[in-house]
């Protein structure tokens, strides 16, 4: 189910722009160009998998990253993917 959630190009853009700060439904639909149903989708999905928490401030639900295993993740699926991109070799395992 994990790797399911990193497939979609939309969710992994959610999850990189939480990794840097706490954001409400309607800023990440703005800034990521997708309308709020996509987004509020998307983020029930990433909740479901442990990847998003959520903290109600007043009216609104703040979404974030949980933890630090999060962004250690995302930091290391981007970093094999620029790799790949910039056809760079893998790098070798301790």
């Amino acid at each position: 189910m994990l790797l399911r959630m990193l497939a979609d190009p939309t969710r992994m853009r959610i999850l990189w722009r939480l990794r840097a700060e706490e954001c409400d439904v309607a800023t990440l639909a703005h800034v990521l160009d997708v309308g709020r149903p996509a987004v509020s989708q998307h983020l029930a999905k990433l909740r479901l998998a442990g990847l998003v928490g959520v903290r109600k401030d007043g009216r609104r639900s703040l979404y974030r990253t949980r933890g630090v295993h999060v962004a250690s993740l995302l930091e290391a699926a981007f970093g094999a993917a620029d790799n790949r991109v910039n056809n760079l070799p893998d790098h070798p395992t301790p």
